[in-house]
């Protein structure tokens, strides 16, 4: 910025005895930076373009982390930890982490059983949600895709003409059936992503190592995600409240999809979050389709049985309270249980690092 604010500065005007080649000069000089600027700013967009474009491996975070954790406005030891450009004031429970600190020197990730994770949204996010992680977890060497379901993120789709819950995640089979014979992913799912990878998991039980439910729908079978969202309907209830629910094939028919009140957005899904996070969501959040919600899952213990469950619980968390967190994992008894304080229904903006540390955990259970 200092650079183009240089360029844009007055430039004194030339000497009177200054010949008409040179003032020919100085005026090819200033269309030269004029031409620069609009460079620089034909680039920044391409990269905003790139940044909401899908990719099965996304570039990393465009969030401003300096060398060995010296800013240009500080001369501190070259072991300070790096710094975040947020202006949030970090959580103790939050702690910035070099990628090294978060896995132990004898542990590398190439001896891992898989180190190809998989990160499935929640209903109304999209792969754009995961930008954070994606970058932590690309520093630490995990080879990482983030899936846009269908009608989500950049998905041209129309949510309001989805009709099934497998043709949702057809994105997430579609990939889960190209992996070559053999290859193994980690599956991470978010909010109503847990339903998603529930169906995934019945599917291709063989290509999946765990299975990672972040404050998710974990259903058992024969359970809708609506039955679930029920145990906690009440007049009080925040989530019931923001629900707008759009009537595409007419009153008289079942709702297509539904949005969440903007005015309540922050509430309920990121009261924890950064406001630079909770812009984003704001600006890139869609209809959340109903049929998928209303749709009982088959799941089997011998497939959908067979992969290793896991639960991370968000501890501050308005959208799937607590509560109802604990009935599902009662329900449903995962391998392993992991809570994560102070982190609101969005924990890959209110908690990266605490929740990069446990995704890194998970990975390197035998």
């Amino acid at each position: 910025m200092g650079n183009i604010c240089a360029r844009l500065k007055a430039k004194p005007a030339p000497p009177h005895s200054t010949s008409a080649k040179k003032r020919s000069a100085s005026r090819r000089e200033r269309k030269l930076d004029d031409a620069a600027i609009r460079e620089q700013a034909i680039a920044a967009a391409i990269l905003f373009k790139q940044h909401q474009q899908q990719q099965q491996n996304f570039d990393r975070s465009t969030s401003l982390r300096y060398p060995n954790g010296v800013s240009k406005k500080s001369s501190g030891s070259s072991n300070t930890l790096p710094r975040s450009s947020s202006s949030r004031a970090r959580s103790l429970t939050d702690p910035l982490l070099q990628p090294h600190q978060l896995l132990n020197q004898d542990v590398k990730v190439d001896d891992l059983e898989t180190n190809r994770i998989v990160l499935v949204h929640g209903g109304g996010f999209g792969a754009w949600c995961w930008y954070k992680s994606i970058a932590l977890l690309e520093e630490s060497g995990y080879k990482v895709a983030a899936i846009d379901l269908t009608g989500s993120g950049v998905s041209s789709f129309d949510t309001n003409s989805i009709t099934s819950l497998s043709q949702y995640v057809k994105p997430l089979t579609d990939f889960l059936e190209k992996l070559p014979e053999g290859e193994k992913v980690i599956l991470v799912g978010h909010d109503f992503g847990g339903a998603c990878i529930s169906h995934a998991m019945e599917m291709f039980p063989l290509k999946i190592s765990k299975a990672v439910f972040i404050a998710a729908a974990m259903l058992t079978n024969g359970q809708s995600t609506l039955d679930i969202i029920s145990q906690q309907a009440g007049s009080d209830d925040l989530m019931q409240q923001s629900q707008i629910f759009i009537y595409a094939n007419g009153n008289d028919l079942p709702p297509t999809s539904f949005d969440l009140n903007k005015s309540l957005l922050k509430d309920l899904l990121f009261n924890q979050s950064p406001s630079k996070d909770v812009a984003l969501a704001s600006v890139s959040m869609r209809s959340v389709p109903f049929a998928p919600v209303l749709e009982k899952l088959s799941l089997s213990d011998l497939k959908y049985g067979s992969v290793r469950r896991f639960y991370i619980q968000t501890l501050e968390d308005n959208a799937i309270p607590i509560s109802l967190q604990e009935n599902m994992i009662n329900a449903n008894p995962p391998e392993k249980v992991f809570r994560l304080k102070g982190a609101d229904h969005s924990p890959f903006f209110s908690k990266p690092q605490a929740l990069h540390k446990l995704l890194v955990e998970i990975s390197r259970i035998l």
